[in-house]
């Protein structure tokens, strides 16, 4: 078979060394909590040799690249419907999956937080993540609250998983090598079924605060707050980075009472 091209556009850098493949693999923990794994972007199959390996989950592939598809068909004629030529940001995960799965993959870079929002949407079927991301993006993921790197994305993870930063990975073994470094991260969902607030009210406060995120909470939330009512709320004169996960939920829950 003749070899995938990887494509700029689509940001694809194929991973090259087995024995890192086999250790994103091994990094799921599916423990009876799910049965099916969904790989998003599998290029030439290098994860995917593993992920089909293992009997305790059935593996799904998808790849938004045609040539990557048609090769991968010839490369595991098995999978049949479980080869998916489509965009994971417009899975269906529902009409698709019956019950919990995990997702794995060697992202592609461009679109990488989409994937982590596109998760979040679907958090209550997707029960864990095993991921290779540019590295600062990965390090944005577990930051923890009063650090630069903490902002939307760590907030919105981390209320609803268990964020943790697995190993660094170096460009050289990808082809083409990218420019930065990467890393693997695993997502594991928590007990969190629904956040004790307003859970849109949460998301509007999350967002405001950090878009604007050098000025105080008083400032940038300005068009969600009675100022009136909260003239003494104390969280108001922070920056949103130095709020957890649970400050936040308390703030949404004091913005929302005082309207």
């Amino acid at each position: 078979m003749s070899l995938v091209r990887a494509k700029k556009h689509l940001g694809q850098h194929f991973l090259t060394d087995k024995n890192i493949a086999a250790k994103i693999v091994d990094s799921l923990r599916p423990e009876g909590r799910y049965t099916q794994v969904l790989e998003v972007g599998p290029g030439m199959g290098i994860l995917s040799d593993f992920l089909l390996q293992k009997t305790e989950y059935e593996t799904y592939l998808i790849d938004i690249d045609t040539e990557s598809y048609l090769f991968l068909q010839k490369k595991y004629p098995q999978l049949g419907q479980r080869l998916i030529n489509a965009d994971f940001l417009e899975l269906d995960f529902a009409s698709l999956f019956n019950g919990p799965m995990a997702v794995i993959g060697n992202f592609p870079y461009n679109i990488s937080s989409q994937i982590l929002f596109k998760v979040l949407d679907n958090r209550q079927q997707v029960t864990e993540v095993v991921g290779m991301f540019q590295k600062e993006v990965a390090e944005r993921c577990t930051a923890k609250a009063g650090s630069k790197e903490y902002g939307i994305l760590s907030v919105f993870l981390q209320a609803y998983y268990k964020v943790e930063y697995l190993f660094t990975v170096k460009a050289g073994v990808f082809n083409p090598p990218p420019k930065v470094l990467s890393a693997v991260i695993r997502l594991m969902r928590n007990e969190v079924e629904q956040l004790p607030c307003d859970e849109k009210l949460f998301w509007q406060v999350v967002k405001a605060g950090f878009n604007q995120r050098r000025k105080t909470l008083r400032n940038a939330l300005s068009a969600l707050i009675n100022k009136e009512a909260m003239t003494d709320e104390v969280q108001l004169d922070l920056r949103a980075e130095r709020l957890t996960v649970q400050d936040f939920v308390a703030l949404t829950n004091k913005i929302a009472a005082s309207r």
